[in-house]
């Protein structure tokens, strides 16, 4: 693995149908702009982001750590996906732009932080020459000094200086880590991040709130919905209206399709007597992103058939979240909550075993029905933690402050023949967003009504507004 390799930045890109550019139209272009000075003040969060690269530094003396902020991402041919930072950039810097990096420089007592940023290009032809950092393209850009200002990092330069600084470590045999390659590395920003501290929660509460009124834009819709897409679409509007997007692409599954536990094609009919599993979350400014799964009825009603799912569903939930608390396994809260689901599997006559039988682990008949475990972390990532070691993270215990997700779910297959005809094609998720606290824990998105009935008053209050 070469650790020496610097992040590569998208080229700057010359279409088919660009026009040619003489060196006349760039000596004019060069001068009479005013250059209005851009106004900027410290990132509010500088001093936590400091407190993170000090940990990072702290585990590397003597070592260049470098962190890219990623590039952008092509959907097709010369047109990209709007830019996210990576996740561990964004950790420790707090924004990003694309082609950027940090580099943690070691100095004698721990390191400086070096960031380098596109520069203020007006007076140069890659103004208006350059798609990709061109400031007449995609808008001026926090620039050198002003980012040394906002990050509060030590030094900043112009990312056209990355290859030569990384040339430079390489000539002289510097010990270099890319986080993006080092697996070290990554573990331990995963672990940095199992723990939230009061901004993550709150940032984490905020994206709470949001999802709450984008499902609630969503069920404003459900009368006259006529597809997957309307739902999707009234869930992102809210999204980009008052976030930065959603955390992840929105599962609006309506019918038979809430029984693929991924369905994003968002493309089917929405019919009356069906269920919609939506399983969305806002991403806020900060990149933290909320993950809430609510299953409701179209019409405003559960069947009795849907009903008898869902309550099942929803008793396995309370039971997992009885097992959230300091101490536990992680994996408790999945174990309390598959006890009940094959409790209630074995009572509607679906299962033809004993529970004990269902929950051997040699056998897990139950998994056929609902095929994942409750529980995942949560945060700048809506899988968060994911690089941590088995023994911190799936085998660990839960502590206070770690985010995670309650959502337990039975999905009955339409040809599934174990399964009574009447239940055939009905899914049902619940999830909701908890914070380990000292003596138990607390549901951020407790907020987002739940329990069958209240369902159903929330779909008919929103209704009749």
């Amino acid at each position: 693995m070469d650790t020496h390799k610097p992040p590569q930045p998208q080229a700057q890109s010359k279409a088919s149908h660009d026009a040619e550019t003489p060196q006349a139209l760039i000596d004019f272009m060069s001068s009479g702009w005013t250059g209005a000075p851009i106004t900027v003040s410290a990132i509010a969060q500088m001093d936590r982001f400091r407190a993170r690269r000090e940990a990072l530094s702290a585990a590397y003396p003597g070592t260049y750590v470098l962190v890219p902020s990623g590039t952008e991402k092509v959907r097709a041919n010369d047109t990209n996906f709007r830019f996210r930072p990576s996740s561990d950039y964004a950790y420790l810097v707090g924004a990003g732009e694309p082609d950027g990096l940090l580099v943690l420089e070691p100095r004698e007592r721990g390191h400086d932080a070096v960031l380098f940023v596109p520069p203020h290009n007006r007076g140069e032809a890659a103004f208006f020459t350059d798609r990709v950092h061109g400031e007449l393209w995609v808008g001026r850009h926090r620039g050198v000094d002003e980012s040394q200002l906002y990050f509060g990092v030590d030094r900043c330069r112009p990312i056209g200086q990355i290859a030569g600084y990384v040339d430079d470590l390489r000539t002289r045999g510097c010990k270099v880590v890319n986080v993006e390659e080092d697996a070290q590395a990554a573990t331990l920003l995963s672990e940095m991040r199992l723990i939230k501290d009061e901004y993550e929660i709150g940032e984490l509460r905020t994206c709470v709130e949001i999802t709450k009124r984008a499902f609630e834009d969503v069920i404003r819709i459900l009368p006259r919905a006529k597809s997957e897409r309307e739902v999707e679409a009234a869930f992102w509007s809210r999204a980009r209206i008052e976030a930065n997007d959603v955390g992840y692409l929105t599962i609006a599954a309506s019918g038979q399709h809430a029984c693929t536990l991924h369905w994003n094609h968002n493309n089917g009919r929405m019919n009356a007597g069906d269920l919609l599993l939506l399983d969305a979350g806002v991403e806020a400014e900060s990149l933290y992103t909320a993950d809430i799964t609510r299953t409701l009825p179209i019409s405003g009603r559960f069947s009795p058939e849907q009903r008898a799912v869902y309550e099942l569903v929803y008793e396995s939930q309370r039971a997992a979240f009885a097992a959230v608390k300091p101490g536990n396994d992680f994996l408790e809260p999945n174990r309390a909550a598959m006890r009940v689901l094959a409790h209630g599997l074995v009572d509607l006559g679906i299962l033809k075993c004993s529970v004990e039988e269902a929950l051997d682990p040699e056998r897990q008949y139950y998994r056929r029905y609902t095929l994942h475990n409750v529980s995942h972390m949560l945060g700048i990532d809506v899988h968060d933690c994911a690089k941590a070691r088995a023994e911190n993270y799936r085998h660990g215990t839960l502590r206070e402050g770690m985010a995670l997700t309650v959502e337990p779910g039975l999905y009955f297959q339409p040809d599934d023949e174990t399964v009574p005809e009447r239940f055939r094609g009905i899914g049902v998720r619940i999830e909701d967003d908890v914070i380990v606290t000292r003596d138990g824990h607390e549901n951020l998105s407790r907020i987002l009504p739940s329990a069958p009935d209240e369902v159903e008053a929330w779909i008919s209050a929103i209704a009749m507004r």
